[in-house]
């Protein structure tokens, strides 16, 4: 690199020569290196451009500046990205440990103006990704990146009947040998969104609600595809309360907690009135309130969303 820096600059001498005669330097012509932070050696000409200024030197010198113009597209089927992208590009500078960020665009089809250099451009379509080393010097450059990625979304059904998007959250896996969990990718998405991935297999863990109906499946994402992943989720919705008589008006304040005929603790909550989404099975519910301790065995049916009361005294 210092063997090439050395023979630009005698190139742009040799263009200056006839300007430099003798030891003075004409009017509007300053010969400078880089301002702090800017790599290399940079020309800056004084008056170019500008009323004034000398315009057979302007056809003669390189300009400073050259367009890096970018594109994405899918990686099988080659067709443009058009949204959803990050472009970030880095420059390589002499005497930095690393690579420094220079341009960030989110523009699906960026143009960034830029100084000779090396540069490393990356682009990143959720969490896949391309990346590419560009060399510029004094004149435009075109990539096209390609980016082996499609999308995934989620949704829940209960007895064919849609979950609201609300209700589920969803975490997604790359299986890692006999693991089917064995690399968390993205955890806690709401139903309505969708997660951009590099296309291959991944193990989808769906929960409807914040209690235990836990649904699994394994999806396969393509290039440029958009995979729907559909869950039954085996549930329903109870309403928890306290009542003094069927049907009677809920005690405020009481601390509910549901269990497994085990006893293991599925989910606790306080209130009048608090509703659980709960997987089908058998249950033991716990009432407590000003002291005294009630209790009640029920059911939970797939689909059958309804009140679970406790009588107080009994």
């Amino acid at each position: 690199m210092r063997a090439l820096g050395v023979v630009i600059m005698a190139v742009m001498l040799s263009l200056a020569a006839p300007f430099l005669l003798g030891n003075a330097m004409p009017a509007g012509v300053a010969l400078a290196q880089a301002q702090s932070g800017e790599s290399g050696t940079r020309f800056m000409f004084e008056g170019l451009g500008q009323p004034g200024g000398n315009p057979t030197l302007q056809r003669q010198l390189l300009p400073q500046t050259g367009t890096m113009r970018l594109e994405a597209v899918f990686g099988e089927t080659n067709t443009p990205i058009a949204s959803g992208l990050i472009w970030r590009v880095f420059e390589d500078r002499f005497g930095e440990d690393r690579p420094v960020l220079v341009a960030r665009s989110d523009d699906p089809r960026p143009e960034f103006r830029l100084i000779p250099g090396n540069y490393t451009v990356h682009v990143s379509y959720g969490y896949a990704s391309a990346t590419r080393r560009i060399t510029m010097q004094w004149s435009d450059v075109a990539e096209v990146l390609r980016v082996s990625a499609g999308a995934l979304a989620v949704r829940g059904i209960v007895s064919d009947n849609p979950v609201a998007p609300s209700q589920i959250s969803y975490s997604v896996f790359v299986p890692v040998g006999e693991d089917e969990e064995g690399r968390l990718v993205a955890a806690n998405v709401r139903g309505d969104e969708m997660v951009r991935l590099p296309a291959g297999s991944y193990h989808v863990v769906s929960t409807f609600g914040e209690a235990n109906s836990i649904m699994r499946t394994d999806v396969d994402v393509e290039t440029g595809q958009i995979t729907e992943a559909t869950l039954n989720h085996r549930a329903a919705t109870v309403t928890l309360k306290l009542v003094g008589y069927a049907g009677g008006e809920a005690f405020a304040g009481t601390a509910f907690s549901v269990l497994t005929p085990g006893g293991d603790v599925v989910r606790e909550a306080i209130g009048a009135f608090p509703s659980v989404t709960l997987a089908e099975g058998d249950y033991v519910l716990i009432a407590r309130h000003d002291g005294a301790v009630y209790t009640r065995d029920f059911s939970v049916v797939t689909g059958l969303d309804r009140d679970i009361e406790v009588m107080a005294g009994q």
